[in-house]
């Protein structure tokens, strides 16, 4: 039997329901339930969705890890944060892609768990990313670049925090900040946050608190429409910010050695 069979029959008898009562849990046939349970025929997405979150696990956990009485769910970054994504799916109930522009991320701060918001933002599909859950975003400013401002940003649903993993890039939603596409320093700490830093060294890197967190995205691609240029010619502006950096991490250097 598969995994997910073991697993959908464990987690039944365990919340003591016969596989009727659990059908009517789920709107499904008790028919169907046996299926699933006997590898006969495996449960379309959305349900999966909605199983896992009928017994507060992720999918992770409940099509790939063996559950019984010895096992231990992996620790939430944030409790308070634990929560069904709304997505949309496509014809052959894959999964779409949807954008956040630029323009719309003030409205994704109160819509990003609405279907009916995230239904009506643009949507489209990549042959390479079909299995899992992603979104796009356009960035704004520059405190990213090399990455240029207008660039739109695909990323994959980060559900456990504590696989973020320090020093890659990263789509954080918070309330106070918005949607900001940052490298990230340090593993989760739920007693301080995340330290967000910038490619752009000109900006200082800062923390944003735990409690503040909506959604992390883990950056897997990008598109944009401005083709790479040559390396200038640096200019005295450029020096400039280069020497006041340089000054800058000497003099933090010193302060450190002195203390």
């Amino acid at each position: 039997m598969s995994t997910i069979a073991n697993n959908l029959k464990y987690l039944r008898k365990k919340k003591k329901l016969t596989q009727q009562q659990f059908a009517d849990e789920m709107g499904i046939k008790r028919a169907s339930v046996g299926a699933y349970e006997e590898s006969r025929a495996d449960p379309k997405y959305e349900l999966l969705k909605k199983i896992a979150d009928f017994y507060e696990l992720t999918m992770d956990e409940l099509a790939n890890e063996t559950i019984n009485d010895k096992w231990k769910p992996t620790p939430r970054g944030n409790a308070a944060n634990v929560r069904v994504l709304s997505i949309t799916v496509d014809g052959d109930d894959r999964e779409n892609i949807q954008l956040v522009p630029v323009k719309a991320s003030a409205g994704y701060l109160n819509g990003y768990s609405d279907p009916e918001y995230v239904a009506e933002l643009p949507r489209f599909s990549l042959p390479m990313f079909r299995q899992g859950t992603y979104r796009a975003f356009e960035i704004k400013g520059d405190s990213m670049l090399p990455l240029q401002p207008g660039s739109v940003v695909i990323a994959e649903y980060l559900e456990n925090w504590n696989e973020i993993k320090p020093g890659q890039t990263y789509v954080v939603i918070s309330r106070n900040d918005g949607v900001v596409y940052k490298r990230i320093a340090f593993k989760y700490k739920e007693e301080k946050g995340l330290k967000l830093v910038s490619d752009n060294k000109t900006y200082e890197p800062y923390w944003v608190p735990a409690a503040d967190i909506l959604e992390i995205w883990r950056a897997k691609a990008y598109i944009s429409t401005q083709l790479p240029e040559p390396n200038p010619e640096p200019t005295m502006e450029t020096l400039t910010t280069m020497m006041a950096q340089m000054q800058k991490t000497i003099s933090n250097v010193v302060d450190k050695r002195d203390s």
